[in-house]
């Protein structure tokens, strides 16, 4: 089964109750489902909003198993293996040795950790909003290794990378996707 973005956003509630879990899983949905119209596959839209719900299901609650036990939990819900596969291939390099292959996978994976990034950016501006964030000043909080220090830069370029897009190019796409967002501000 592939499962709705309801479907995905109900499941990920029945193993995520804090509000920052949520909030980020919604966040990364609507990030994915705007590549997903961006890169002219608008017709997997749902399937890609879904995935970026359900990437970090187990997180809250199995942090050491993480991208390990979504597995499982997918797999007792008879969730297709694609979708399996794509949220695990996030962990890529840290908890799984699952890489992204699909282009879905490796915006995910360059997402993941860029827009808690762009978020904790978004917050230090006088209107603590993403809408007038721009490229320039989040570079500047990229390259200060104790700003959100918890987000991997490192990830974030490999992404870029197995994207084949410079670091800039993805910080502008995902702060615009972040904008486009109804659940980000």
């Amino acid at each position: 089964m592939i499962p709705t973005p309801e479907q995905a956003w109900n499941l990920l509630c029945e193993f995520n109750e804090g509000e920052f879990h949520r909030r980020h899983a919604r966040t990364v949905g609507d990030v994915l489902r705007w590549f997903a119209q961006e890169l002219g596959c608008g017709a997997d839209a749902d399937f890609w909003e879904a995935a970026g719900i359900l990437h970090d299901l187990d997180f809250e609650r199995w942090p050491e198993e993480h991208c390990v036990k979504s597995q499982e939990l997918m797999r007792e819900r008879d969730i297709d293996e694609s979708i399996i596969h794509a949220t695990a291939s996030h962990g890529w390099g840290q908890c799984v040795d699952i890489q992204p292959e699909h282009q879905m996978e490796k915006v995910l994976f360059a997402v993941d950790e860029l827009t808690g990034l762009i978020g904790a950016a978004a917050m230090m501006r006088p209107s603590k909003s993403v809408s007038d964030l721009e490229v320039k000043s989040l570079k500047k909080k990229f390259k200060d290794k104790k700003f959100a220090a918890g987000c991997s830069r490192e990830v974030i370029q490999q992404g870029a990378d197995l994207l084949g897009w410079s670091l800039d190019e993805l910080m502008e796409k995902t702060i615009l996707a972040m904008r486009a967002s109804p659940n980000v501000d």
